[in-house]
């Protein structure tokens, strides 16, 4: 089974820095917050999902517990720290797609191609422009190095080091990331 981390345990820094008022997930993006737009996309894949969430976010966990989505929560000091604590909480998977939860622009159908992807290749990533994008595929192979990462590079030190299957994709969404407060909703 491959399954989606959304990785949730940040702490809006940047966000808050730029103005913006408490954790940027909660914030209205449309008719939806933030991370319900990035779970809902999420949930459109089928496939399964695991979100890792700080305690007192309860805006993200009460989305969670809203839509049946196990979560897990940590007070994350980086994304390898929160990605290694997904990991761990469900280690039975086979591969897991690490997903960013401040990118609600990807869309179900390019976690399914990922997912297919993942069963041929050992990492998948999306690529636009040459840029790499989320969400990133890695297979059970490297699941120890995923449950031993820490700090704030996610999984870069896997995918440095191993060959990566790049997957080309013409969407600027898989990109797009929101760090501050002012955004649109396209």
């Amino acid at each position: 089974m491959i399954g989606i981390i959304i990785a949730a345990a940040g702490k809006s820094e940047r966000f808050q820095a730029a103005g913006g008022q408490g954790n940027k997930l909660n914030s209205v993006l449309g008719i939806q917050t933030l991370f319900e737009k990035t779970l809902d996309n999420s949930i459109r894949s089928g496939l399964p999902i695991h979100v890792v969430t700080r305690t007192e976010n309860q805006g993200v966990i009460n989305s969670c517990l809203q839509f049946n989505i196990p979560f897990s929560l940590l007070n994350s000091h980086g994304l390898g720290e929160s990605i290694a604590f997904g990991v761990r909480n469900t280690a039975h998977w086979d591969g897991w797609l690490i997903h960013l939860a401040d990118m609600p622009y990807v869309n179900s159908e390019l976690f399914i191609k990922v997912a297919e992807e993942l069963e041929k290749w050992p990492l998948v990533r999306p690529i636009y422009n040459k840029m790499p994008a989320h969400p990133v595929g890695i297979s059970a192979k490297y699941r120890q190095q995923l449950m031993d990462l820490s700090g704030d590079d996610g999984a870069k030190s896997i995918l440095q080091h191993h060959f990566v299957y790049q997957l080309d994709i013409n969407d600027a969404n898989i990109i797009r990331d929101i760090d501050y407060p002012t955004f649109d909703d396209k």
